[in-house]
């Protein structure tokens, strides 16, 4: 197999691309760097395209790998053939290399094995030859043995039907065929271990589905539902289908031999191929299914990571609790720890007016602007004192509820302890819900992400494999806004492309003991920092008022001349980008001619299109341009506040397959059912929403008993008003309603997943 070529296929692009991008990463090149700086070698793949293939290239080069191995493990038994060959060279899965290889490989001790230790295997091809002078019994007779334990006629044949059984079943053209149909005409029945048990899988309690169209978060809670206990799911596929699939193979007579091998036919399909492929389905559709979910998984930590910061902000954060009380931290702009405190807002009246006026003060004081409450236990209660301090003080002062998902595995941790050796675990963690609000990707790449709760089902995923997928979305996304080298914690440098964690904690060692970086060559007296991660990694590290303007930008050092020049063309000088930067310099460099500066720059035009940009705006964070986050003042606290056609405006929290959960203020997020989130069809939310984005919505169902609320963002549309009026008219289909169907049983049990 050509890998190149196949992946430029799969990828439709061009093959100077792949071939380009397979050399890079060979040469130990990262994604972020390759993305950034090697856009003329790959046409200007992004970093997620860049990701894909290089998991599909591992894949090809393992599954060639694998077809080696089987090579010569059947040539080594001396059977190899050009039919097993070509069979070989053509599969395009691990999966149809495995059944090539099956009927080679050491088996455990089976039937068949038993029957062939007896002398059977003659029989079993004098049987399948099903010639018509041949009487079987007849033949079985010369095979009787008692030192074999063949004792009789019967037992002889039974011995040959298990040896054709296991031959039937080590086909792999009709494990293929089987394969196939049980995927196209498989059914999905599941049933609960006890009707009678109440819990989140009911919807399921009684459920067909064809196998083709179940949706992936249906098998994942099909999946968990097993795992608990409480389901049980199998795959039904019409019997008649699957025996005639092999029989139209393997009968060539109607007669008794013929019968007999049919016999084996229908024990091999029942005993051995069917359970095998049932749960080859089961783990295929699990392993796509969660394949989906960790590209959900990480599409919202990007969108998450990449929340706009709030800048320039004096930040309160507020831990809530009950019996331990609310731990606070106020920060500065640059994320410093001011002062830091526990108050009790659910205890004595007496304490929650001594409350008040210490968060007053700590108001006053320290100039406070923005408060940021954590969404755990008692954040309801904080909340409402929160809006209660703000309204009794003339400082104008927001806030915002922000997740507090993974800040006590953060907080507990042994990096938390070295960055705040003088705070107990509580106050990190209100330290952190404040940093949260202030630079979400600083703050949130100290945590490991899967603890950052932007999915659904994460504790089922391959742990391996999401880890992997994630860290790769944190990698991308703190190079593509870039450090600043004198402040970054080591955590946070170590997502630098070519950066460890050991030689991050030796920048920041260095850091200490020598000062701040004056320029980013000093990168290179940084122990274990050589020059090939110098290369990878000096472009995404900023040096803010250094000796070279160019450090505090995104122009690498290799083109540090192209830029020079590009600027002398253009009519500025490095002095021009230390303040404002080159402003105009895009249109003067399309005046004089993009092509011809290309040229005499000896750069490519896509990295010469990024260097202008960084010229213009030096140091610019592309989070700046995202909306900033929704800050509230308290207009609407409590779910009871909630009226069905109320319009409101909040913040994605986090996107599943089925919709989008709505923070709007109140304790509970909302959800958006994927058909409310637009009027135009969409196989996935994330088609129209992201995570952290600003979204106005309607209130459509407000559940108090169960703290449930249904929103739509299809605000425009009369009739779909009118279209939600009627439904909500409409009497229950009590029929659906009994098989588990029920939308609103559907809606309600989506909420109880989504908070295991």
């Amino acid at each position: 197999m050509d890998i190149n070529k196949t992946l430029a296929q799969e990828f439709s692009l061009r093959q100077e691309q792949v071939d380009n991008t397979v050399e890079l990463i060979d040469e130990g090149a990262t994604i972020p760097f390759i993305a950034r700086y090697r856009k003329e070698r790959t046409g200007s793949l992004d970093d997620q395209i860049l990701r894909e293939l290089s998991d599909r290239l591992a894949y090809l080069r393992n599954l060639e790998k694998r077809k080696e191995e089987v090579r010569n493990a059947i040539t080594e038994q001396e059977k190899m053939t050009p039919e097993i060959e070509n069979a070989i060279s053509s599969a395009i899965t691990l999966v149809e290399v495995e059944d090539i290889y099956r009927p080679f490989k050491p088996k455990r001790r089976t039937r068949a094995s038993i029957a062939r230790e007896k002398g059977l295997e003659p029989l079993a091809e004098i049987i399948m030859n099903q010639d018509n002078s041949t009487n079987p019994e007849d033949e079985a007779a010369a095979f009787i043995n008692a030192e074999k334990d063949v004792a009789d006629v019967k037992s002889a044949v039974q011995g040959a039907l298990d040896i054709i059984a296991e031959d039937i079943s080590d086909d792999a053209d009709i494990r293929k065929k089987l394969r196939t149909s049980a995927g196209e005409k498989g059914i999905i029945v599941c049933k609960a271990t006890d009707p009678e048990a109440e819990s989140v899988y009911m919807n399921y309690y009684e459920y067909t589905e064809p196998v083709e169209k179940v949706a992936n978060h249906r098998v994942l809670a099909l999946d968990r539902g097993e795992k608990e206990g409480f389901l049980k799911a199998s795959i039904v596929l019409d019997e008649s289908i699957a025996t005639n699939i092999i029989l139209n193979k393997y009968i060539k007579s109607n007669n008794a031999c013929g019968e007999l091998v049919r016999t084996a036919a229908e024990d091999s399909y029942k005993r051995l191929i069917f359970p095998s492929i049932e749960r080859e389905i089961r783990s295929e559709m699990t392993a796509k299914a969660a394949e989906e979910s960790i590209k959900v998984f990480a599409s919202n930590l990007r969108q998450l990571l990449l929340q706009a910061p709030l800048k320039n902000s004096v930040i309160l954060g507020l831990d809530p609790g009950y019996r331990t009380g609310c731990k606070v931290a106020v920060i500065d702009a640059t994320g410093k720890v001011l002062d830091t405190t526990v108050i009790y807002v659910t205890h004595s009246k007496a304490e929650y007016e001594q409350s008040k006026k210490k968060i007053k003060e700590f108001i006053e004081n320290h100039g406070v602007t923005v408060i940021s409450i954590g969404n755990g236990t008692a954040s309801r209660e904080t909340e409402q004192f929160a809006t209660e301090v703000i309204k009794e003080i003339s400082q104008k002062v927001s806030y915002m509820v922000v997740s507090e998902a993974g800040a006590s595995v953060y907080s507990a941790s042994k990096l938390a302890a070295e960055e705040f050796p003088d705070y107990d675990v509580s106050l990190r963690s209100a330290v952190s819900i404040a940093r949260r609000l202030q630079d979400p990707l600083a703050e949130l790449v100290k945590i490991e992400p899967k603890a950052i709760g932007v999915g659904q089902y994460q504790h089922d995923m391959p742990q391996a494999r999401m880890n992997d997928a994630l860290s790769g979305v944190v990698e991308d996304c703190v190079n593509s806004v870039g450090v600043d080298l004198n402040t970054a914690s080591h955590s946070l440098l170590s997502y630098i492309a070519g950066i460890n964690s050991a030689v991050a904690k030796n920048i920041v060692a260095y850091r200490e003991e020598n000062g701040r970086f004056t320029d980013r060559k000093e990168l290179l007296k940084v122990p274990k920092l050589g020059k090939k991660a110098f290369e990878q990694c000096a472009g995404f590290l900023r040096v803010r008022d250094g000796k070279n303007p160019l450090d505090n930008t995104a122009v690498h050092p290799e083109s540090y001349n192209a830029a020079s020049a590009l600027l002398n063309e253009c009519g500025f000088t490095l002095a021009d980008i230390s303040g404002n930067g080159a402003v105009g310099i895009s249109k003067k460099a399309e005046s004089v001619g993009i092509e011809s500066i290309s040229e005499k720059s000896g750069i490519g035009i896509p990295t010469l299109t990024d260097i202008i940009k960084e010229l213009e705006k030096p140091g610019r964070d592309l989070r700046d341009e995202l909306p900033p986050p929704l800050l509230r003042s308290g207009d609407v606290m409590d779910i009871k506040d909630l009226k069905v056609g109320m319009e409101l405006v909040g913040t994605v929290r986090n996107i599943i397959d089925f919709g989008a959960f709505v923070d709007i203020g109140v304790h509970e997020d909302g959800l958006v059912h994927i058909s409310q989130i637009c009027a135009g069809y969409i196989k996935h939310p994330l088609e129209a929403v992201k995570v952290g984005e600003i979204v106005k919505v309607r209130v459509i169902d407000v559940d108090v008993k169960r703290n449930r609320i249904s929103l739509t963002m299809r605000l425009n549309d009369e009739e779909e008003k009118k279209a939600e009026k009627k439904q909500n008219n409409r009497p229950k289909n009590k029929k659906r309603e009994k098989k588990g169907f029920d939308a609103s049983k559907i809606h309600n049990s989506a909420f109880r997943i989504k908070q295991k």
